[in-house]
This record gives C-alpha cells, structure tokens and sequence, in this order.
C-alpha cells in the first residue's frame, strides 16, 4: 500500500470520527431524565463502609418526588426516607447543558444544608444514565459513579458506587429500587415537616425585575446593558431551601437566564446560594452568608477574567412589594468594593 492511500484512508477515518463526534455533541438529551419524573416509592440499602471487607448495611423506605424546573432544563428531586437511623431528607437539583449533552447532579443531605462535592456529570449510555465525579469519602480520594437502569414507565434502579483504582474495581454504596405510585397514592404520600430559615419569605413569588449590568467589570467601563424580565422564587424542601428562576432580555434582543438554588443550614444558621446558567449545565462556585438587619450578603472566591477576586452577592426587601439585590466584586481582599450588577424587583399579583 502506497504513502499515498494509507494517508487517504488515515484522512477519512479521522473525517468519519469527526463527523461521528459531531453528530454525538449534536444530540439532545435534554428529555433523558423524563422517566424520573413523578413521585415514587423507594427501597434504600446504604453500605456504611463500602471498602471494609464486609461492609454494614441500612435499609430505609421512604418517598422520592421529581418535578420539572427552568423550562424543563433542569428537575429538582426531593427525597423523605425512614429506617434505623431515623428520619433522612435528600435533596437534587439535575441541570442539562445543552453544549456537551450531559447532565450534572449536584446533591445536599438533611444535616448539611449545603452542596455535597463531587457533583457528578455524564449522560446515557446504551440505555442506561452514568454520571462520575471526583470525591473525597472518609478521606479516600475516589471516583463515584452513580447509574440509573431497570428503566421502565412504573420502576427504574440507581445504584452509586466508588472506585479508588480508576474503575477497574467498583464498591457498591448506595442502591434505590423506585416504584411509581398511583395518582392516588402520590397525593396521600405526604413530606415530613421541616422548619428552615424565614429570611428568605420575603423572596417568594413572581417579580416584575429589571436588571442593570456591568458587562465588562473591573476595567474602568461605565458601559452598562439594561434588561427586563421575570424572577420567579418557589420555596421548596420544606424551607430549607428554595429555587430562584430569572429570565430577562436586553433591547437589543438578548436574552440572560440564571438559575439559583438557595439551602439553608441549620448548624451554621447560613445560606448556600448556588448559580446555573443554561449554557454551563452546572452548578458554579457556592456563596455562603446570612442575613442581618434584614439583608443578606454572600461571599464567594471565584475566577473572572482569568483573575481571582471576591464576590458578594446582596438582596434586600424595600417594602411587601419591592425588593433590591446587587453583585460586586473586590480585587483588594474586601477593602474596596465595584458593584457590577443590580436587579430591582416589583411583585406581580397572583392573579396575573
């Protein structure tokens, strides 16, 4: 075989796994998790230690409800559980990236009140959804895989394993058996109670909100871009957190969406405010504060523009109908502060 055709065919195979790659980003996933979707009964079986040799085991039954959030973009899953441990509450918040075609899942337990870290992110693969992430467990460095399959209309499994030998091995830490009930069944199965933080309360409804942004922070611009949109803010978790949705658009035509998952921790008596645009598909970098005197702020250490700066973020009510929240950045340790970003909210009734 000549140089020639050996470099023809060594051409058409890199165009042909070009054009394989291509048409796998080009897929939409988006409708992947629908089958989670709905209110279900749940087997638990939880290995305390997967890496002893013979691991203790605790099984709970309890009740799992997933629902749409964003437009559908992401499903938020509340998780009530019971067995020898006692009352056990989860909460997860699924975002799809439209760019990659995966999904990321980031997870909060009952006692945290915070995202766990380790947010897992894949797809489906062969029918089957495998998310893997990178995690510290007891101060073991591993990986955590967690794959849902048994996919049916009524019934699906999840099991959540850890590999500390990159994969080769796999120890089973956590199964769920899902059973979908009844339209009946689901509207009797009823969440425990939980009392979480009220600063909050204030931020619940729909809010009429126009936003001023700075596009090009901490360079001496004064340019600012104005939208008009929609905040809607829901409670959810029994007030330990609520889900904060925002879409405005500029005059021009261009549209910004946000998407903020605010938990509440009850040891800590703070909030952990969590962010998601729709082309990232993933939480960002958490920001955790409190309120006082009727204003919350909270702080963050994140990369922007290639430079590590502080950022607060502040909301406030003016009055049962109005409210303020503003971003600013600190390049000086909090010494000094540019606010780049402010939103003013007006209610909308209930009845519009």
């Amino acid at each position: 075989m000549t140089s020639l055709v050996r470099l023809r065919i060594g051409l058409l195979a890199i165009l042909a796994a070009t054009c394989c790659l291509a048409h796998a980003q080009m897929r939409d996933g988006s409708h992947d998790f629908d089958f989670n979707l709905g209110v279900w009964h749940t087997r638990i079986v939880r290995t305390v230690d997967p890496f002893a040799p013979a691991g203790r085991t605790v099984r709970m039954e309890g009740t799992v409800r997933v629902r749409p959030v964003w437009g559908g973009r992401a499903q938020l899953e509340e998780i009530d559980a019971d067995g020898p441990p006692g009352h056990w509450q989860g909460l997860t918040l699924f975002v799809y990236n439209p760019r990659s075609g995966q999904w990321s899942q980031a997870f909060a337990n009952s006692a945290a009140g915070a995202i766990s870290s380790g947010t897992m992110i894949g797809s489906f693969i062969g029918g089957k959804a495998e998310l893997l992430a990178q995690d510290t467990i007891d101060g073991r460095a591993v990986i955590v895989r967690g794959a849902w399959s048994d996919i049916t209309p009524t019934s699906h499994r999840y099991v959540e394993s850890y590999s500390d030998d990159g994969g080769t091995t796999w120890r089973t830490a956590f199964t769920a058996d899902l059973t979908k009930l009844t339209d009946a069944a689901a509207q009797t199965a009823s969440a425990a109670p939980r009392e979480g933080g009220h600063e909050f309360d204030f931020d619940f409804g729909r809010w009429k909100t126009h936003t001023r942004r700075l596009p090009h922070p901490l360079t001496g611009s004064h340019e600012w871009v104005e939208l008009d949109g929609v905040t809607h803010v829901s409670k959810v978790w029994g007030g330990y957190a609520n889900l904060a949705e925002y879409k405005a658009q500029s005059a021009d035509g261009k549209s910004l969406e946000l998407l903020s998952l605010r938990l509440y921790d009850p040891r800590q008596h703070q909030w952990n405010l969590n962010f998601a645009n729709p082309g990232t598909g993933t939480m960002g970098v958490p920001m955790a504060g409190a309120f006082a005197n009727g204003r919350g702020d909270f702080y963050s250490y994140e990369e922007i523009d290639g430079r590590y700066v502080m950022v607060r973020f502040s909301i406030w009510p003016l009055s049962k109908d109005s409210a303020r929240s503003e971003q600013a950045f600190s390049t000086d340790g909090g010494r000094t502060w540019e606010v780049n970003w402010t939103n003013e909210y007006m209610r909308v009734p209930e009845a519009t």
